[in-house]
This record gives C-alpha cells, sequence and structure tokens, in this order.
C-alpha cells in the first residue's frame, strides 16, 4: 500500500469528535501534535489542501503515520494538547518548554510556620506562594513582611513539651525586637497565627485585614497614653500603604483576575501575563514562543495560556484577553473595551513590546545571524516581496544647479552596509539637471554591467525619489529584460511614502518599522555616498580651473602638474627650477609669478 493510501485510511477511521492528533514520521519519530474540535475534519484539512507555507508542506511530506486521542470537550483537548507537547517535544511544535527554577514564598507546617523564599517544592502539608519571576519582588515582600510582623527565624522544633520543659532559650532576634520569643512561651500559638493570615493576604495583594488590625492597635495604645508604641504602629501603617500605593495599578475592586497579551513578528510571539488581586498586580511574565509552522496569535495565546496558568498555579476564574481564544472551562472571558479594564490590558501590551525590544537588544549582541534574519523576514512581510531581501541596493542623484551631475549606488547586505561595493556614477548622457534621466541612465549602467559579468543580482532596488524617478529606472530594467525579476521600491521624501510600480497610491509604514528604518538608513547613506563624491568633483574642478586661469597654462599643463606635485598647494610652493623642468622655463616662470 502507498504512503497516500496508507494515511487516508487512517484518516477514514478518525472520529467527528474533540481530540488530539499526534503525526509521526517513517522512522516512528513524533513530529506534530494538535488539538481539533473535529478529528476528522482538521486532519483531513492538511491532505486535502494546498499548504500555503512552507515548513507546513514539509510536514506533510514528512507525516507517515497518524495517532489520535478522544477526549470529552476542545477544553479536554486544549490540556492534552500542551501536557503531550512538553512530554514529547515534537519538532514542528511550539517551543513551551522553560527550564528556570523560579523562587516561591513558603510558609513551612509548622506550630510556628516560618516564612522564606525556596526554589524547591516539597510536599510536607507547607504553603508555596507563586512562582514568581523576579527574586527582586520575592525579596520585597519578605522584607515588608519582617518589618510588620515579628516572626521566628529558627528552626528549632517548638512542640509544647519542649517548650513547656524549658528546652530553649530567647536569641539575638528576641532582644533585637525581630521575634516575640514563642521558643520560651513570650508569644502564644493564637497571636502568632493572627501574624500568619495577616501575612498570607499581604502576600495575595489584600492589605485591608493589615491596615485594619494596625489602626485599631493604634488608636488602643494611643488612649492608653502609649505614644511611643503607638508612633511605631503608625510607621508600620505607613510602609504598608505605601508599598499598597506602589503595587495598586487599576481600581482595588479587580481582584483574583489573569491578563494576557501578545505582540509577535514574523519567527517568535511575546505573550505577557499580569496577575491581579485586589487591584494589585502580584505576578507578572513573558513568554518568548518560536514558531514553527506560521501560527496565528490566536493559536499561540491559546497555548501560551495553558502553559503559564499551570506553571504559576493560577486558580483564577476570570481572564482579560484582546481577542477571543478557547481557554478551560468554567474560566469567565472578559475583551476589555475601556476605563480600567482596558488600561490594564494595555498595560500587559506594553510589557510586552518592552520585552520584545529588549530581546532584540541582546539578540542584535549576542546572535546577529538571527537579527539579521528577522529583520529580512520582516522586510519581506512589509513590502510583499517574494522573498527576503538580503541584497539591496539604492541610488540617488546628486547635483547642483546642473553642474557636475553625478549618482551613487549603495549596497545592503543582510541588512549592513557592504560599502567595498558602493558605486558612484558621472552622468554622461543627460545635459542638464534632470533627475528622472539621469536615474535611467544609471540604473541601466548598473545592471547591463552586472549582467555583462554575470554578478549576482539584488533582491531589492530601492529608488530615492517618488513616481517619477521609479518609473524612469523601471524604464531601464524593462531594456534590460529584467522588469518582474528584481523588486523595485521608491521613498519619497517629505512623507516616506513607499511607491509600488503601477500602483498610483502609496505605502506608509509605521514611523518606528525596522524596514523603515532600514530603507530611511539606504537612502541616508547613498545620498551622504553622493553628496560627498558631488563635493569631490566640484573641489578638483575648482583647483584645475586656479591653475588653468594662468595665461599660457591650458588643460593638459595643469593635470601634469597636479600630477606630479599632488596638490595646487605644492605647485605654488615649487621653485622655478623644479617647475621648468617639468614645463618649461617660460610657462614655470609665469606660474611662479601668479603665485608670488
Amino acid at each position: 500500500m502507498s504512503k497516500s493510501s496508507s494515511i487516508s485510511v487512517q484518516i477514514s477511521t478518525l472520529p467527528n469528535s474533540p481530540g488530539v492528533y499526534q503525526f509521526y514520521d517513517v522512522e516512528g519519530k513524533i513530529l506534530y501534535v494538535g488539538k481539533a474540535k473535529n478529528l476528522k475534519k482538521r486532519v483531513s484539512s492538511y491532505f486535502n489542501k494546498k499548504q500555503e507555507y512552507g515548513k507546513t508542506r514539509v510536514l506533510v511530506k514528512k507525516i507517515d503515520s497518524v495517532k489520535h486521542i478522544v477526549v470529552s470537550t476542545e477544553s479536554d483537548a486544549l490540556l492534552l494538547e500542551n501536557n503531550l507537547i512538553k512530554k514529547l517535544l515534537p519538532r514542528y511544535n511550539v517551543l513551551l518548554k522553560d527550564d528556570k527554577s523560579y523562587p516561591w514564598i513558603c510558609i513551612k507546617k509548622e506550630r510556628f510556620p516560618r516564612v522564606f523564599s525556596t526554589r524547591k517544592l516539597i510536599k510536607d502539608g507547607s504553603e508555596y506562594y507563586g512562582p514568581y519571576t523576579s527574586m527582586k519582588t520575592v525579596r520585597t515582600l519578605l522584607d515588608l513582611v519582617k518589618s510588620l510582623y515579628p516572626l521566628r527565624t529558627c528552626n528549632y522544633d517548638l512542640s509544647e513539651e519542649k517548650i513547656a520543659a524549658g528546652k530553649y532559650k530567647v536569641c539575638l532576634e528576641y532582644h533585637l525586637g525581630n521575634c516575640l520569643g514563642p521558643c520560651e512561651g513570650f508569644q502564644t500559638e493564637e497571636d502568632y497565627h493572627g501574624q500568619i493570615e495577616n501575612i498570607r493576604q499581604i502576600i495575595k495583594g489584600n492589605f485591608k485585614g493589615s491596615l485594619h488590625f494596625f489602626k485599631a492597635q493604634m488608636k488602643d495604645l494611643a488612649t492608653q497614653m502609649e505614644f511611643e508604641k503607638a508612633q511605631r504602629i503608625k510607621d508600620k501603617i505607613e510602609i504598608l500603604e505605601n508599598y499598597q500605593a506602589r503595587s495598586t495599578v487599576v481600581n482595588p475592586k479587580i481582584n483574583n483576575v489573569d491578563v494576557f497579551s501578545i505582540i509577535s513578528d514574523k519567527t517568535h510571539g511575546y505573550v505577557n501575563f499580569l496577575q491581579l488581586s485586589h487591584g494589585s498586580i502580584v505576578r507578572s511574565h513573558t513568554m518568548e514562543i518560536k514558531k514553527k509552522l506560521e501560527e496565528t496569535d490566536e493559536e499561540l495565546l491559546q497555548l501560551a495560556i495553558t502553559e503559564i496558568r499551570q506553571r504559576f498555579n493560577s486558580l483564577s476564574k476570570e481572564i482579560y484577553l484582546p481577542f477571543p481564544v478557547l481557554v478551560e472551562e468554567n474560566i469567565k472571558v472578559t475583551l476589555p473595551k475601556l476605563g480600567d479594564k482596558k488600561r490594564i490590558l494595555e498595560l500587559s501590551e506594553r510589557n510586552a513590546r518592552f520585552f520584545r525590544q529588549d530581546r532584540f537588544k541582546q539578540i542584535k549582541i549576542t546572535d546577529p545571524d538571527r537579527h539579521a534574519k528577522r529583520i529580512m523576514a520582516q522586510m519581506k512581510a512589509d513590502l510583499r516581496l517574494s522573498e527576503e531581501p538580503t541584497h539591496i541596493e539604492c541610488f540617488d542623484n546628486s547635483n547642483i544647479q546642473g553642474s557636475n551631475p553625478v549618482a551613487a549606488c549603495v549596497v545592503f547586505k543582510n541588512g549592513k552596509p557592504s560599502k567595498k561595493e558602493y558605486r558612484h556614477f558621472n552622468i554622461k548622457t543627460v545635459e542638464g539637471p534632470d533627475d528622472f534621466a539621469s536615474m535611467e541612465e544609471v540604473v541601466f549602467r548598473r545592471y547591463k554591467r552586472l549582467v555583462n559579468e554575470d554578478e549576482p543580482l539584488p533582491q531589492l532596488i530601492v529608488i530615492d525619489g517618488g513616481k517619477g524617478q521609479l518609473s524612469s529606472a523601471l524604464k531601464s530594467l524593462e531594456v534590460l529584460g529584467l522588469r518582474g525579476k528584481i523588486a523595485i521600491i521608491g521613498i519619497a521624501k517629505r512623507l516616506e511614502e513607499i511607491y509600488f510600480p503601477d500602483d498610483p497610491i502609496p505605502l506608509y509604514l509605521d514611523k518606528k518599522s525596522e524596514s523603515l528604518k532600514i530603507i530611511q538608513q539606504l537612502r541616508n547613506e547613498a545620498h551622504r555616498f553622493g553628496i560627498t563624491h558631488h563635493r569631490n568633483r566640484r573641489s578638483k574642478g575648482a583647483i584645475d580651473s586656479e591653475l588653468e586661469n594662468i595665461e599660457g597654462i591650458g588643460k593638459k599643463t595643469a593635470e601634469q602638474l597636479l600630477k606630479n606635485f599632488k596638490s595646487v598647494k605644492r605647485v605654488k610652493e615649487a621653485s622655478i627650477e623644479s617647475l621648468a623642468e617639468l614645463v618649461g622655463m617660460a610657462k614655470a616662470k609665469k606660474i611662479h609669478k601668479t603665485f608670488h
């Protein structure tokens, strides 16, 4: 039985039920894991239509067998897909693994519980809060707790029997006021657990209980004329209120909510997660996901939500999203449109965007090849090109009132200048300041030479100018038979419009777009290179004319003098004898007399 017949038989037996499908190659290696509302329809779609993306076409060619698992609901399929991806690590699935060991806050299961940070979870009945993505957040919370509530830090077994037997003595922490001495029975278990309950609420982001407790305590002390103790309690209230003010971002009524947003480019997605409790952000994390099969934002966000909620053990019953996606059952999905909810979603998007920018900066330094590939992929998408423009050439004309007309061609490879391949042109066939005709000439000369010498052609040509200059360049490509074989665009300076051949409506790229920045860099570099050459020509012309203005000295004699003495300054400083050796005594006397 042929491969296609075998797969057809396997597909025909698939049920019309929700579930998870797995693709395997001929060697039995896992290729891809996916979920489906209808297994038969979803798997059939891979083989019944022409795949738009190259990677998906490659995947389909490699599929040798299909396996499936039926589940009750699409939501169950989502969870199972996530678990199988992490377990099997299929080649064509997005990367969801993360080997970081995140910190937690532990409230130890003890008679007088200790509160500390840890990276290890021990199943002994202790309470763990987290994980936190930043150790700084953990330290800040623990410092806050320590400044508010005196807790023990020793690891003694404080059983009733041992305390009653007087086995322990208070340590320095007690004398410093950091512990109330439960080891000698100076603090009751009930009082200690009251502190622990307040600490639990603070870690969860709820400060009301602690503030109410301290304010009542401060009033009692003030009534009893214990003003120094009342002041110490007031200091604690200020510490707690300052911390709350820093951490509260939106309406305090927003409680127990997860917020997700996504920013993506051609190769990666960046999903930000914020967890809110009583209006405070208690956790923030951004996940970078590498695309494998040109996944959509919806697909990436759906996978990330499941993974992040599992990783951080989130029990929130409501989530805010920028657009609807399938999530677990019994979870309320809100798509904020305005107000505090919309602002917190925008904050999440801003976090994702900043994370992406930071990653770009890091990658630019640590992995320049990936950086270049990403920009090329972005330019291909932004400019609607058929291939990535790894080789770009840009042309610019330069003349002042028609004098010394020149043009410049600069070359970029993988988004970076390749200065050894820059070329400048002296305009030969055009009289006067005619930018259109000059552009037609230099484009023709450049690509006629590349074709004749069998040199590689660029994937993209950028013309500095609007529709007129672009049309002139197209004429030359038409004559050379290259129209349609090389992508070409024009960029007009005024509003940075991008013009395409045969399209009167320009494209406006985002001002912060990396594609636009590369095009602007090309244009500016071509302008600089052209101006420099133009200035040199004008300067040389001025020098030549200074010598030619001497009576009896013609162009050939001026060139002969410059070739020998290298500059007009040296000609001026030369003796009559040295000048006479080159041009004869009669001319030497005229030159010397002119400059002296």
